[in-house]
Protein backbone atom coordinates (compact mmCIF):
# COMPACT_ATOMS: atom_id res chain seq x y z
CA UNK A 1 0.00 0.00 0.00
CA UNK A 2 1.14 3.63 -0.62
CA UNK A 3 2.30 5.59 2.07
CA UNK A 4 -0.13 8.76 2.17
CA UNK A 5 0.90 11.77 0.87
CA UNK A 6 2.78 13.84 3.29
CA UNK A 7 2.34 17.23 2.02
CA UNK A 8 -0.60 18.69 3.63
CA UNK A 9 -0.81 21.84 0.70
CA UNK A 10 -3.57 21.78 -1.68
CA UNK A 11 -1.61 23.55 -4.37
CA UNK A 12 1.93 23.47 -5.63
CA UNK A 13 4.98 25.45 -5.03
CA UNK A 14 5.32 27.42 -8.67
CA UNK A 15 9.18 28.40 -7.46
CA UNK A 16 10.18 24.58 -7.13
CA UNK A 17 11.14 23.26 -10.65
CA UNK A 18 8.55 20.74 -10.77
CA UNK A 19 5.89 23.54 -10.49
CA UNK A 20 7.22 25.85 -12.19
CA UNK A 21 7.22 23.37 -15.68
CA UNK A 22 4.44 21.75 -14.47
CA UNK A 23 2.70 25.12 -14.84
CA UNK A 24 4.42 26.71 -17.50
CA UNK A 25 6.65 23.90 -19.42
CA UNK A 26 3.74 21.44 -20.97
CA UNK A 27 1.69 21.73 -24.23
CA UNK A 28 -1.22 20.97 -22.52
CA UNK A 29 -1.00 24.00 -20.30
CA UNK A 30 0.52 26.36 -22.48
CA UNK A 31 -2.47 28.93 -22.40
CA UNK A 32 -1.06 29.46 -19.00
CA UNK A 33 2.37 30.72 -20.09
CA UNK A 34 0.86 32.44 -23.21
CA UNK A 35 -1.25 34.47 -20.40
CA UNK A 36 1.63 35.60 -18.75
CA UNK A 37 4.06 36.35 -21.30
CA UNK A 38 1.31 38.94 -22.41
CA UNK A 39 0.98 40.25 -19.20
CA UNK A 40 4.82 41.14 -19.11
CA UNK A 41 5.34 41.38 -22.82
CA UNK A 42 4.96 44.81 -24.98
CA UNK A 43 1.88 45.46 -26.75
CA UNK A 44 3.14 44.71 -30.04
CA UNK A 45 4.65 41.38 -28.77
CA UNK A 46 1.45 40.25 -28.25
CA UNK A 47 1.39 36.26 -28.29
CA UNK A 48 -1.71 34.49 -29.95
CA UNK A 49 0.41 30.92 -30.02
CA UNK A 50 3.47 29.28 -29.73
CA UNK A 51 5.31 26.08 -29.67
CA UNK A 52 8.05 24.76 -27.37
CA UNK A 53 11.46 24.24 -28.28
CA UNK A 54 14.21 21.97 -27.50
CA UNK A 55 15.38 23.68 -24.10
CA UNK A 56 19.22 22.15 -24.15
CA UNK A 57 20.96 24.15 -26.75
CA UNK A 58 25.06 23.53 -27.49
CA UNK A 59 27.34 25.92 -29.13
CA UNK A 60 28.46 25.56 -32.89
CA UNK A 61 31.95 23.51 -31.84
CA UNK A 62 32.11 20.42 -30.13
CA UNK A 63 34.22 22.29 -27.42
CA UNK A 64 31.27 25.01 -26.69
CA UNK A 65 29.47 24.99 -23.22
CA UNK A 66 26.03 24.34 -23.83
CA UNK A 67 23.10 26.15 -22.09
CA UNK A 68 19.63 24.58 -20.95
CA UNK A 69 16.77 26.18 -20.03
CA UNK A 70 14.12 26.20 -17.96
CA UNK A 71 11.61 26.78 -20.50
CA UNK A 72 12.26 27.73 -24.41
CA UNK A 73 9.38 28.79 -26.57
CA UNK A 74 8.48 30.22 -29.69
CA UNK A 75 5.36 33.09 -31.20
CA UNK A 76 3.41 31.85 -33.92
CA UNK A 77 5.60 34.87 -35.11
CA UNK A 78 8.89 34.34 -34.83
CA UNK A 79 10.11 36.12 -31.41
CA UNK A 80 11.94 33.38 -29.20
CA UNK A 81 11.03 33.22 -25.52
CA UNK A 82 13.57 32.06 -22.57
CA UNK A 83 12.05 31.83 -19.14
CA UNK A 84 14.19 31.33 -16.23
CA UNK A 85 13.35 30.86 -12.75
CA UNK A 86 16.15 32.05 -10.38
CA UNK A 87 15.75 30.67 -6.73
CA UNK A 88 18.84 31.82 -5.53
CA UNK A 89 21.41 34.90 -5.93
CA UNK A 90 24.12 33.76 -8.54
CA UNK A 91 27.62 34.82 -9.02
CA UNK A 92 27.51 36.30 -12.49
CA UNK A 93 23.46 35.52 -13.46
CA UNK A 94 23.58 39.09 -15.20
CA UNK A 95 26.12 37.46 -17.21
CA UNK A 96 24.57 33.99 -17.70
CA UNK A 97 21.18 35.92 -18.87
CA UNK A 98 23.33 37.57 -21.64
CA UNK A 99 25.39 34.61 -22.85
CA UNK A 100 21.98 32.29 -23.04
CA UNK A 101 20.38 35.18 -25.22
CA UNK A 102 22.85 34.63 -27.70
CA UNK A 103 21.91 30.91 -28.52
CA UNK A 104 17.95 31.78 -29.48
CA UNK A 105 20.34 34.40 -31.89
CA UNK A 106 22.49 32.39 -33.14
CA UNK A 107 19.94 29.27 -34.33
CA UNK A 108 18.62 31.77 -36.37
CA UNK A 109 21.72 31.63 -39.00
CA UNK A 110 21.44 30.24 -42.25
CA UNK A 111 23.36 28.88 -44.88
CA UNK A 112 23.99 30.50 -47.46
CA UNK A 113 23.30 34.36 -48.96
CA UNK A 114 21.16 35.20 -45.90
CA UNK A 115 20.42 39.07 -44.87
CA UNK A 116 21.14 38.88 -41.24
CA UNK A 117 17.51 39.78 -40.12
CA UNK A 118 16.74 38.38 -36.96
CA UNK A 119 13.06 37.93 -34.58
CA UNK A 120 12.93 39.23 -31.59
CA UNK A 121 14.89 37.95 -28.41
CA UNK A 122 13.74 38.20 -24.65
CA UNK A 123 15.30 36.66 -21.88
CA UNK A 124 12.61 36.95 -18.88
CA UNK A 125 13.88 36.06 -15.58
CA UNK A 126 11.49 35.17 -12.36
CA UNK A 127 13.81 35.93 -9.54
CA UNK A 128 13.10 34.66 -5.95
CA UNK A 129 16.00 37.38 -4.85
CA UNK A 130 16.76 40.64 -5.38
CA UNK A 131 19.71 42.06 -7.01
CA UNK A 132 22.57 43.84 -4.89
CA UNK A 133 21.89 46.91 -6.95
CA UNK A 134 18.63 47.25 -6.63
CA UNK A 135 17.85 46.45 -2.99
CA UNK A 136 17.17 50.60 -2.20
CA UNK A 137 14.93 50.33 -5.66
CA UNK A 138 11.05 49.28 -5.34
CA UNK A 139 10.44 48.72 -8.76
CA UNK A 140 10.09 44.50 -9.18
CA UNK A 141 9.60 44.98 -12.90
CA UNK A 142 12.89 45.36 -15.39
CA UNK A 143 12.97 45.49 -18.84
CA UNK A 144 16.65 46.08 -19.85
CA UNK A 145 17.27 46.69 -23.53
CA UNK A 146 20.04 48.37 -25.64
CA UNK A 147 20.60 51.94 -25.96
CA UNK A 148 22.61 54.48 -27.33
CA UNK A 149 24.63 57.73 -25.26
CA UNK A 150 21.26 59.60 -25.40
CA UNK A 151 19.59 57.21 -23.36
CA UNK A 152 17.46 56.18 -27.25
CA UNK A 153 16.83 52.44 -27.84
CA UNK A 154 19.63 51.21 -30.19
CA UNK A 155 17.93 47.35 -30.81
CA UNK A 156 14.89 47.25 -30.15
CA UNK A 157 14.59 43.26 -30.70
CA UNK A 158 16.92 42.20 -27.79
CA UNK A 159 15.15 42.54 -24.56
CA UNK A 160 15.77 41.08 -21.18
CA UNK A 161 13.08 41.10 -18.32
CA UNK A 162 13.60 40.81 -14.70
CA UNK A 163 10.52 40.33 -12.03
CA UNK A 164 11.89 40.36 -8.53
CA UNK A 165 10.05 38.62 -6.73
CA UNK A 166 10.32 39.65 -2.86
CA UNK A 167 9.52 43.09 -3.53
CA UNK A 168 6.02 41.94 -4.07
CA UNK A 169 4.11 42.72 -1.28
CA UNK A 170 0.28 42.87 -2.41
CA UNK A 171 -2.34 40.91 -0.19
CA UNK A 172 -4.84 39.21 -2.00
CA UNK A 173 -7.72 41.99 -1.25
CA UNK A 174 -5.05 44.47 -2.61
CA UNK A 175 -4.74 42.94 -5.55
CA UNK A 176 -5.68 45.07 -8.64
CA UNK A 177 -4.51 44.16 -12.57
CA UNK A 178 -4.18 40.70 -13.66
CA UNK A 179 0.14 41.58 -13.75
CA UNK A 180 -0.64 41.81 -9.53
CA UNK A 181 -3.14 38.21 -9.77
CA UNK A 182 0.08 36.88 -11.71
CA UNK A 183 3.00 37.59 -8.96
CA UNK A 184 0.63 37.06 -6.25
CA UNK A 185 0.36 33.72 -7.51
CA UNK A 186 3.58 32.61 -8.34
CA UNK A 187 4.49 33.92 -4.68
CA UNK A 188 2.14 32.44 -2.50
CA UNK A 189 0.13 29.57 -4.20
CA UNK A 190 1.05 26.86 -2.20
CA UNK A 191 -0.69 28.77 0.73
CA UNK A 192 -4.04 29.10 -0.54
CA UNK A 193 -7.04 26.66 0.78
CA UNK A 194 -9.33 27.68 -1.96
CA UNK A 195 -9.86 30.40 -5.01
CA UNK A 196 -9.97 33.60 -3.73
CA UNK A 197 -12.83 35.02 -5.22
CA UNK A 198 -10.60 38.00 -6.78
CA UNK A 199 -9.14 35.27 -8.79
CA UNK A 200 -12.14 33.85 -9.90
CA UNK A 201 -10.95 33.63 -13.67
CA UNK A 202 -11.16 31.11 -16.69
CA UNK A 203 -7.44 31.14 -16.85
CA UNK A 204 -7.20 31.36 -13.47
CA UNK A 205 -9.28 28.26 -12.95
CA UNK A 206 -7.42 26.35 -15.30
CA UNK A 207 -3.94 27.52 -13.36
CA UNK A 208 -5.99 25.84 -9.78
CA UNK A 209 -6.77 22.78 -11.61
CA UNK A 210 -3.18 22.08 -12.70
CA UNK A 211 -1.66 22.74 -9.55
CA UNK A 212 -4.11 20.74 -7.36
CA UNK A 213 -1.92 18.12 -6.17
CA UNK A 214 -4.31 15.73 -5.54
CA UNK A 215 -4.73 15.33 -9.93
CA UNK A 216 -1.02 14.03 -9.66
CA UNK A 217 -0.42 10.39 -9.91
CA UNK A 218 1.65 8.80 -7.45
CA UNK A 219 4.89 9.30 -9.58
CA UNK A 220 3.95 13.51 -9.71
CA UNK A 221 3.53 13.58 -6.20
CA UNK A 222 7.16 11.82 -6.02
CA UNK A 223 8.55 13.96 -8.29
CA UNK A 224 7.22 17.06 -6.53
CA UNK A 225 8.10 16.13 -3.16
CA UNK A 226 11.51 16.19 -4.49
CA UNK A 227 11.30 19.16 -6.28
CA UNK A 228 10.01 20.58 -3.18
CA UNK A 229 12.78 19.38 -0.69
CA UNK A 230 15.36 20.84 -2.93
CA UNK A 231 13.64 24.18 -2.79
CA UNK A 232 12.97 24.14 0.94
CA UNK A 233 16.76 23.05 1.22
CA UNK A 234 18.62 25.91 -1.05
CA UNK A 235 16.12 28.28 0.82
CA UNK A 236 17.53 27.09 4.15
CA UNK A 237 21.30 27.29 2.84
CA UNK A 238 20.34 30.76 1.57
CA UNK A 239 18.89 32.13 4.41
CA UNK A 240 21.44 30.41 7.34
CA UNK A 241 24.37 31.36 5.24
CA UNK A 242 23.10 35.49 5.24
CA UNK A 243 22.74 35.00 8.74
CA UNK A 244 26.16 34.07 9.74
CA UNK A 245 27.62 36.34 8.02
CA UNK A 246 25.67 38.90 9.22
CA UNK A 247 26.53 38.04 12.73
CA UNK A 248 30.04 37.29 11.63
CA UNK A 249 30.25 40.79 9.61
CA UNK A 250 29.09 42.51 12.98
CA UNK A 251 32.00 40.43 15.32
CA UNK A 252 34.25 41.44 13.27
CA UNK A 253 33.67 44.73 12.84
CA UNK A 254 33.82 45.74 16.83
CA UNK A 255 37.15 44.55 16.78
CA UNK A 256 38.27 45.90 13.29
CA UNK A 257 36.11 48.63 12.52
CA UNK A 258 32.80 48.98 10.74
CA UNK A 259 34.26 48.70 7.00
CA UNK A 260 36.59 45.84 8.02
CA UNK A 261 33.52 43.77 9.32
CA UNK A 262 31.33 44.61 6.83
CA UNK A 263 34.22 43.17 4.00
CA UNK A 264 35.22 40.18 6.12
CA UNK A 265 31.89 39.61 6.68
CA UNK A 266 30.92 38.67 2.87
CA UNK A 267 34.29 36.48 2.73
CA UNK A 268 32.67 34.20 5.45
CA UNK A 269 29.32 34.43 3.90
CA UNK A 270 30.85 33.38 1.00
CA UNK A 271 32.64 30.47 2.62
CA UNK A 272 29.95 28.98 4.03
CA UNK A 273 28.05 29.59 1.42
CA UNK A 274 29.93 27.67 -0.82
CA UNK A 275 31.03 24.65 1.79
CA UNK A 276 26.85 24.50 2.36
CA UNK A 277 26.02 24.47 -1.47
CA UNK A 278 28.61 21.76 -1.87
CA UNK A 279 26.62 19.44 0.74
CA UNK A 280 23.02 20.83 -0.50
CA UNK A 281 24.36 19.05 -3.93
CA UNK A 282 25.90 15.99 -2.59
CA UNK A 283 22.97 15.11 -0.78
CA UNK A 284 20.77 15.91 -3.06
CA UNK A 285 22.37 13.87 -6.50
CA UNK A 286 22.30 11.05 -3.78
CA UNK A 287 18.68 11.23 -3.23
CA UNK A 288 18.52 11.46 -7.14
CA UNK A 289 21.17 8.60 -8.91
CA UNK A 290 21.91 6.54 -5.60
CA UNK A 291 25.31 6.46 -3.49
CA UNK A 292 28.52 8.99 -4.84
CA UNK A 293 31.18 7.14 -5.27
CA UNK A 294 34.46 8.65 -3.98
CA UNK A 295 36.30 9.96 -6.55
CA UNK A 296 33.35 11.89 -7.88
CA UNK A 297 32.72 13.63 -4.44
CA UNK A 298 36.38 14.46 -4.49
CA UNK A 299 35.54 15.95 -7.95
CA UNK A 300 32.41 17.85 -6.24
CA UNK A 301 34.77 18.94 -3.45
CA UNK A 302 37.05 20.92 -5.91
CA UNK A 303 33.93 22.74 -7.63
CA UNK A 304 33.53 26.25 -7.49
CA UNK A 305 30.05 28.17 -6.49
CA UNK A 306 29.90 28.84 -9.94
CA UNK A 307 30.36 25.36 -11.10
CA UNK A 308 28.09 23.88 -8.07
CA UNK A 309 25.10 26.21 -9.04
CA UNK A 310 25.66 25.18 -12.99
CA UNK A 311 25.08 21.32 -11.72
CA UNK A 312 22.15 22.50 -9.69
CA UNK A 313 21.06 23.96 -12.83
CA UNK A 314 20.82 20.51 -14.36
CA UNK A 315 20.65 18.24 -11.95
CA UNK A 316 17.11 17.23 -12.81
CA UNK A 317 18.38 16.03 -16.13
CA UNK A 318 20.87 13.72 -14.87
CA UNK A 319 19.93 9.72 -15.17
CA UNK A 320 22.83 7.95 -13.55
CA UNK A 321 26.40 8.21 -12.18
CA UNK A 322 28.03 8.14 -15.65
CA UNK A 323 25.89 11.05 -16.57
CA UNK A 324 27.58 12.90 -13.55
CA UNK A 325 30.98 11.72 -14.38
CA UNK A 326 30.74 13.54 -17.92
CA UNK A 327 29.31 16.64 -17.53
CA UNK A 328 31.93 16.70 -14.63
CA UNK A 329 34.99 15.87 -16.93
CA UNK A 330 33.35 18.10 -19.11
CA UNK A 331 33.49 21.23 -16.85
Amino acid sequence: MRTPYPNKDRYINLLTDFGFKRLFGTEPNKALLIDFLNVILPEQHTVQDLSYRNNENVGNTPVDRKAIFDIYCESKTGEKFIVELQKAKQNYFKDRSVYYSTFPIQEQAMKGNWNYKLSSVYTIGILDFIFDDHKDDKTLFHTVELKNQRSEVFYEKLKFIYLELPKFKKTVEQLESHFDKWLFLLKHLSELDAPPQILEETIFNKLFEVAEIANFSAKEQDAYENSLKYYRDLQNVVETSRQEGIEEGIARGIEKGRQEGREEGREEERLHNLKRQRALLLKQLSHKLGEISDPIQLQIAQLSLTSIEALSEVLFDLDNEEDLRKWLNQE
